[in-house]
């Protein structure tokens, strides 16, 4: 039986599903591709799958839809393929519960690099078993679970969401930068005019509870970022 990281890619687009899966494989992982929204959700829901790459354009059911099905069975990492251009369409991916996005037409070294960012924070959070949990006012943040709670609720997010949050309690009190937070969180530099990290907190911010006086744990620092407010 194969040892190799199984890569899931839905995508309509077959010859290039069959270029990706090919150049997959040859950099070492193991290569499903189906084409179509509705196989793609049946085959991501199996969790067979360390990463699903998921077109956005497609028939039956398209890659939004697709996420959103996955997203309320399943957290495992999705990255999102998009039209060139189409910020819409990522921002609502991300709003959803996408890890990250590329957008097409696509270098496959890029989706690569992006994919093996993706499964590198994902090692380096099983590794983090020992880390003692962390707890910011009514937010505890279980790093060795991957877990958080808001008020001793626990708090349903995505695997991008918890690495923002607690490099965010990790800093509890003093703001932390978008350029640090991307490097961090997403694995790769903050480009211009990605919204990215804006998308995810907004996120996190409806997820988790208010402050006593009504105000979000995370407040927007002026050109300074983001900080996890200590009460």
């Amino acid at each position: 039986m194969s040892s190799a990281i199984q890569i899931l890619l839905v995508d309509d687009d077959v010859e290039l599903a069959s270029m990706l899966c090919d150049y997959l494989v040859q950099e070492g992982y193991a290569a499903t591709a189906v084409h179509d929204g509705l196989a793609g959700v049946s085959e991501a829901l199996t969790g067979k799958y360390s990463v699903v790459v998921l077109d956005v354009m497609m028939p039956r059911l398209n890659g939004i839809e697709a996420l959103r099905k996955i997203r309320a069975g399943s957290n495992v990492p999705v990255l999102m393929l998009t039209a060139k251009g189409d910020d819409m369409d990522r921002i609502v991916g991300l709003e959803l519960g996408a890890d990250d996005y590329v957008p097409k037409p696509c270098l496959p070294r890029e989706l690569v690099a992006r994919l093996r960012a993706i499964l590198r924070r994902s090692v380096l959070a099983t590794e983090a078993a020992s880390v003692a949990p962390l707890q910011v006012g009514l937010l505890s943040v279980f790093p060795a679970q991957r877990r958080v709670e808001w008020d001793a609720q626990a708090v349903e997010l995505t695997g991008t969401e918890f690495n923002l949050l607690e490099i965010l309690a990790r800093n509890a009190g003093r703001p932390v930068s978008k350029s640090d937070l991307s490097e961090q969180a997403l694995s790769r530099p903050l480009a211009r005019f990605d919204r990215s990290i804006d998308v995810h907190l907004s996120s996190i911010r409806h997820k988790l509870g208010c402050l006593t006086d009504g105000r979000s744990c995370i407040q927007t620092v002026y050109r300074q970022g983001y900080q996890l407010i200590r009460e």
